[in-house]
This record gives C-alpha cells, structure tokens and sequence, in this order.
C-alpha cells in the first residue's frame, strides 16, 4: 500500500509540475543548409558536347548556336569537359574530355580562352547560364601535378599510380584526398573559374568519389564569390544537405529502360518515386534525363534505348519530380551513337522530339507546380484501375485556384482505358497537347493508346 501511494504522489506532482522547457537537441533543423541561386526554381539543363555540337568543334561555333538553345526552352547549359587531355595513355586520337591535363585551362582544340569567356559572355546575354564539367577525383597522368605533388595521388597495391578500380579507365589516375594540398588546390581553381570568367556552377564527375566533406567545403567557398548551382554524378542523398540542390536520378532512368524493353510495367515506378518522397530532402533536385554522353556512345541513342516508349519518357522527364535535362542532338532526332574520342558532329535538323522538349519546357517554366525542388508542387498519385499500363499523377500547389497538371502515361503496347476511382484529379483542365477544355469529375474514364500520354493542365490565377 506504502509504495502505491507514493507512486499517485509522485504522478500527481508530475502531472502538477510547470512544463518543461523544450530541449534544443530535439528542436527540428533545416535538412538542406545552401543557398541556390533565384534561378534554380526554374533551371532546365542542356549539355552540351563542343567536340560535336558543330562541324568545326569549338567554342566560337557553339557561341553561334546558342539561340538555338534559349529558343528551345533550355536555360542552363552543361558544358562537357573544357580543359586540356592528356597525351599519355591517352584513348583514340583526340582522347577522353575527363582526363585533364591542366585544371586553370582550356582545350586547344575547342580554342582559346578568349574564345570560351566569349562564350560565357554571349550566353549571360542570351540569359542562361554555364555550369563546367568537373573532374575532382582523377587526371591525366601527364597532368604537371603528378610530378609537382606527387603525394596527392592514390598508389595501387605495387607502389605505381593508380587509376580508378575495377572501371577501365587507364587513361587517369586517382588523387588522394587525405591529402590537404589536393583539396585546397581543387577548390581554388574551381573558385576560379568563378571568379575569373564567370561560370554559374559545376557539374561534379564521379562525385560520390570524392570525400563528401571537400564538397561541402568548396561550396561555401564558391557561394562566397557568388551563388552557383551544383549538379552531382551520384545518387546520395547526404549530397544535397551541404553542397548540391541535384543530382542523378539513375534509379529513374534504369527503371523507364526495363518498362520500354518489356522486363518491368507501369508499377515499378512506385518504388522510385515512394523513396524519392520519403527519403530524401524535399528541396532534392534530382535529374530525371532520357540521354547523356555516357549513354548516348556506350549504351544506345534515345531511340534504342526507349523505342516506342520514347514520346512518354520525355513528359515524365520533364512534368514528374525532377530536374529536367536534353543532351544535345536529341531534339534533332539524332540517329547515331556519337563517338566519344573522336570527331562526330551532330547532323541538325528539325524533329518532332524537339518540338515536343520546347512544347514541355515551356510548359514547365510557366506553370509553377512544375518548378524544382521545394519551389514545385508534390507529385500525388492518382489511382487508376489498369495500373500495371497507365501511370497517373497529379501536381498541384494548395488553392483551387493554384497551378496543377494532372498526367496519364500508357507505358505498353496495349489500349488502355483507366477509371480513377478518387477524386484528387476532379476539375477543369487544358490538354496542353490540344488546347481543348476538359473537366474530370465522378466516373469519368480515360483512354490512351499504345504508348499514349496526356497532359493536363490548370494555369491558375495570376
């Protein structure tokens, strides 16, 4: 009896007893610490070969395209790899852009580094941007810095110089980033570029290579000079706290690639885009992309990869949750696995997959629940009754009055007619390949051909 009344004691003085103050530990923190730059919200990426952009190759040529690319509806563009490559052990005639000889240099073959801040010159007027290809992990081995700093490179297990394990890369060598000299030395010719001529950021090879912490260090250094975007070639969410607002979203991409061959449906999306809600940070940009250098030369054009499939990829491309980019030459329907250590210009021309890139880009700087990152709308599935053939969603900020688009996509060969047996679609919409007036309501069905896709869209007030 003693002990329970001191246990109702001791619940009453609790229960009594002023609130406690709130514990700092458990107060919650932002995720995501950098500050983008105010055209991020909207950024749209275009990358962009020099080796084969145009016939001659070279930054004063491209200078003359890039109309074309603001036209397109593209506003950032990723420049591949600028820098001189390496002779030694170099791969082909004109070897790979990501064997860099000298970080604070430009490629004789593109031109002169008065060529290339002419470039970045005429593309802020144009009003885009340039972000640099960057090679933080590996150089050339006859990059001077081998033989000036020689302990700033990795060693393989007999004492020689090591390129990257387990890839075929023999015509690069590996830094070692327990080495402060490396990461200063990094860092400062990263600044600059900034600095000196102006780049808007840095698209980071291979960046999951390299220690998480340089990055964030280099980023605070970077944003000190001014605000720059970031693009990894990784798929960490920790990348996105302290240094990057993108990266890849390789799950993505290898997920539409096993639906258009036949070894996955509609529903294997689900797990994408569950992780990507859940998992990581809302403000993530991570880039959904239909081609790339990589995949174009070493794993198939658009068209062999996607196939029929091609025309819906590229809306979810750009309308799903993402940061949406065009390599060049896929708004051309380019036919040919561009060679990578060679000559191999783009044959330009107009195509039906260009017009439909500048119809989506428009689409997604006007309409704002297509915007990046924290700046767009939630992607909300929406039910249908055939999902293993229709994959359906819905953007839409809060307001009924608020910009939404609502999107079928029909991933097989088959017809399909869905029922959507909720309400989250239900209202009035344009289809934005028509222009018609369409209104979703209670029983309402919807039916796509092979491959089909539709966009629906409500603008709203301004």
């Amino acid at each position: 009896m003693k002990t329970a009344l001191c246990a109702a004691a001791a619940l009453s003085a609790i229960l009594s007893a002023p609130a406690l103050a709130q514990d700092a530990r458990y107060e919650p923190r932002p995720m995501v610490e950098i500050a983008s730059p105010d055209w991020a919200d909207t950024a749209i990426l275009y990358q962009l070969n020099t080796r084969q952009f145009t016939e001659e190759g070279t930054f004063r040529a491209a200078m003359e395209r890039l109309e074309h690319i603001r036209d397109l509806g593209a506003d950032v563009i990723w420049l591949m790899l600028i820098h001189p490559i390496g002779e030694e052990e170099r791969k082909g005639t004109l070897g790979s852009p990501y064997s860099v000889a000298d970080y604070r240099d430009v490629n004789p073959e593109f031109g002169t580094m008065e060529d290339f801040q002419a470039f970045v010159d005429r593309a802020h007027e144009l009003g885009l941007k340039v972000i640099l290809d960057w090679v933080a992990n590996h150089s050339a081995w006859d990059n001077p810095l081998r033989d000036e700093h020689p302990d700033w490179y990795l060693r393989d297990w007999d004492g020689s110089f090591r390129p990257t394990p387990w890839w075929d890369w023999s015509d690069i060598i590996d830094f070692d980033y327990t080495q402060a000299g490396i990461r200063e030395y990094m860092t400062d010719s990263m600044a600059f570029w900034v600095r000196e001529v102006g780049v808007d950021g840095f698209r980071a090879d291979v960046a999951a290579y390299v220690p998480l912490d340089f990055w964030e260090t280099a980023r605070e250094e970077l944003d000190a000079i001014k605000p720059v975007f970031m693009l990894a070639e990784a798929q960490m969410r920790d990348l996105h706290y302290r240094a990057f607002e993108a990266s890849y979203a390789w799950d993505w991409n290898n997920t539409m690639h096993a639906i258009a061959h036949g070894r996955a449906d509609a529903t294997a999306l689900y797990g994408y885009y569950a992780e990507n809600e859940s998992a990581w940070p809302r403000e993530a940009m991570r880039m959904t992309y239909i081609s790339n250098h990589d995949q174009n030369s070493w794993d198939g054009t658009q068209f062999e990869r996607f196939g029929e499939m091609l025309e819906p990829a590229i809306v979810l491309s750009v309308t799903g949750d993402g940061l949406a980019m065009i390599y060049n030459g896929q708004e051309a329907g380019n036919e040919k696995r561009l060679e990578f250590f060679e000559r191999d210009p783009i044959e330009w021309r107009e195509h039906g997959i260009g017009d439909l890139y500048r119809s989506l880009f428009a689409l997604k700087r006007e309409n704002t629940a297509l915007h990046n990152g924290a700046a767009g709308a939630r992607m909300i599935q929406v039910e249908n009754s055939v999902p293993q053939q229709i994959f359906s969603f819905v953007r839409q900020h809060e307001g009924e009055d608020a910009d939404a688009v609502f999107v079928a996509l029909n991933l097989s060969g088959e017809t399909a007619v869905a029922e959507f047996p909720r309400s989250l679609h239900h209202g009035r919409y344009v289809d934005h390949a028509s222009g018609e007036e369409t209104e979703f309501g209670e029983g309402d069905a919807l039916e796509l051909e092979p491959w089909g896709w539709r966009v629906f869209v409500r603008q709203g007030a301004t």
